[in-house]
This record gives C-alpha cells, sequence and structure tokens, in this order.
C-alpha cells in the first residue's frame, strides 16, 4: 500500500500544490513539465522502496542457492522483526538443521559400516582357523564360501561410504574454470585401469585429439569419472578385447568417449544404467560382482559440473559407448 501511495500520490499531489499556490500564470506546458518531474522521482522513490522491501527476499533466496547448489552455510540477518526478517530467521535454522541431519545421517552409517565389518570379520575370521586345521575337502570349501561371502560384503560397505564420500564431493564441487590438460591425466587413468585390463588381456587405445580444455570439473574428478568409466568397459568386455577412449572438440564441444565390443544392451535399458542400485546390476564377463552405483554416481558427477553423459549401444554382444558432453 505504502509502494502504491508513492507512485500514484505523489505526483497528484505535487501537481495540485503546484497549481494551487504558483503565483504566476501557469501554461500547460508548464503543467506537463512538472508532472513529468513529480512522476520520475516518484517513480525513483518506489524503485528505492522496492528495492529496500525486496532484498532481505533476495539474500535469503541467494543463502538457500549457496547451500542447494554447494553446500554453503550463509549467516542471515535475523535482527528483524517484521515479516522479511522472520522469513530469514526461519530459512537460517532450516539451513541449519538440515545440515546437521544430514551430518548425523553420515556419521551413523560411517559408524554402522565399521560395525558392520566388525561383525562380518568374525565368520571369516573363524572360516580362516577352519582352513588352517586342515579339515575334509566338503569343510574346506564351505569354509572358502563363507570367506568369499564376507569378502564380498566388505565390498558392498566400502562402495556404501564411497557414494557418500562422492556424494558430498559432488554438492560441494566448485563450479570455477579449470585448464585440464589432458595428457597429464592419463597416467593416473592407466596406473588405476592398469591390473584389470592385465587380468583379461585387454588393450586400452587412447586417441587424444585435444590438448587441453577450460571445463567447470574438478581434474580429480573427471579422473575419477573416467576410471569408473573403463573400468565398467573392463567389466563387460570379453577377454583378448580392445577399449577405445576418445578425447576430441567438435564444433565447440569438448566430448570424451568410452567405447568397448562387450556384452552390450538395448535402447530400453538406458535409463535403468544410470540410477541408483539399478536392477541392471549384472556380473561381468569373468563374473565380476557389482553394487549397482558406479554409473549413477559418474552421471552425478557430471551434470553437476554443467556436462552430460549418456550411453549407446546397438544391442546385446555389440558393444557399448559412454560419451561425456561439455560446452565450452
Amino acid at each position: 500500500m505504502f509502494v502504491a501511495f508513492i507512485g500514484i500520490h505523489i505526483p497528484l499531489i505535487g501537481i495540485l500544490f503546484f497549481v494551487l499556490y504558483f503565483k504566476n500564470d501557469i501554461s500547460s506546458t508548464s503543467i506537463l513539465v512538472f508532472a513529468l518531474i513529480m512522476t520520475l522521482l516518484a517513480t525513483a522513490l518506489t524503485l528505492l522502496v522496492l528495492h529496500k522491501l525486496i532484498k532481505p527476499i533476495a539474500v535469503a533466496s541467494k543463502s538457500l542457492d549457496d547451500y542447494r547448489n554447494f553446500r554453503k552455510l550463509s549467516l542471515l540477518p535475523t535482527e528483524y522483526t517484521d515479516e522479511a526478517g522472520l522469513l530469514m530467521c526461519n530459512i537460517q535454522e532450516s539451513i541449519f538443521e538440515a545440515e546437521s541431519f544430514i551430518n548425523e545421517k553420515q556419521d551413523l552409517i560411517y559408524m554402522l559400516s565399521h560395525d558392520l565389518k566388525n561383525f562380518a570379520g568374525n565368520p571369516q575370521g573363524l572360516a580362516k582357523l577352519i582352513i588352517s586345521e586342515n579339515p575334509s575337502e566338503s569343510i574346506t570349501s564351505m569354509a572358502e564360501l563363507i570367506c568369499e561371502s564376507t569378502n564380498l560384503q566388505f565390498r558392498y560397505i566400502d562402495n556404501f561410504i564411497k557414494l557418500l564420500n562422492e556424494q558430498d564431493k559432488v554438492v560441494k564441487a566448485n563450479f570455477e574454470v579449470k585448464t585440464i590438460v589432458f595428457p597429464n591425466i592419463l597416467p593416473f587413468i592407466n596406473e588405476q585401469v592398469e591390473q584389470r585390463l592385465l587380468d583379461k588381456n585387454i588393450k586400452l587405445s587412447m586417441s587424444l585429439e585435444l590438448v587441453e580444455a577450460n571445463l567447470r570439473i574438478d581434474e580429480g574428478l573427471l579422473v575419477q569419472v573416467l576410471v569408473n568409466l573403463i573400468s565398467n568397459a573392463i567389466k563387460f568386455s570379453y577377454f583378448d578385447s580392445e577399449i577405445k577412449v576418445r578425447i576430441f572438440n567438435e564444433k565447440g564441444i569438448i566430448k570424451i568417449t568410452v567405447a568397448d565390443k562387450g556384452v552390450g544392451f538395448d535402447k530400453h535399458q538406458i535409463e535403468e544404467l544410470f540410477k541408483k542400485f539399478t536392477k541392471m546390476s549384472r556380473v561381468g564377463t569373468a563374473n565380476e560382482s557389482s553394487t549397482g552405483i558406479g554409473l549413477y554416481l559418474c552421471k552425478k558427477i557430471i551434470e553437476k559440473n554443467k556436462g552430460r553423459l549418456t550411453a549407446a549401444s546397438d544391442g546385446k554382444n555389440k558393444g557399448a559407448e559412454f560419451r561425456i558432453e561439455f560446452d565450452q
């Protein structure tokens, strides 16, 4: 109401006083000029008042965006007693409560994961003790199955912890533009996948058509995504096959492709690939196990860093290609 009063009544009141108290004859041109001046003055005052009124809302909105995108905690001015002050106070409390809840949940899961490892370790220790006593072949076989089962539990627990850590990294990512020098990151990738390649006698071909690029992704995160994609390709590739990685620039779009000649998938399964704990979790060509969270994390990381991750295949046993794209 106050803003409306300023915008409408100040020009009218000004013109009224001008007409009533101006002693000389008033021309229509003078009235028009004065009306325009008063209108501009009223507009300026209205914008100033609106800015003051909207500023707390803008500050609160920015605080929410910072927390949602970067998990950044902002301190809002909460000393005001009007509706805007109450809004900022409520937002401040909600943000800190959400952060506290997230931290408590992570601490609880870490604690449970640690305890679960201890529980899983007990039967494994007993199984190894049984094996050390040189029992019969059937008992030895059952003890080895217990060891394999507990090792699988350990891997699941480790992957859950990894999922928490990576999700935390994603939400706290820094989106400043960084120069990624691709020849510098290749040794880190090779180091992490070399043994898997040797185990299945798979050749990794790197086609580097681009030396560097300015991207909104941390170098370490990009390495981690590529290692995950290559490891996934190894898992679903056949022995003595080849995986091709290509890094290039096409019409201003930075593209990274990881292509294999493995088991592939049907087109209608593409969306399922990137779901958390997807139903498409399958053993690899050498019976490698999976928790189904690798591709989910990769897609989350790439999309959070302003990129796209897609998958394509011509069908079962026709290989697959995963493609990362960043606009320049």
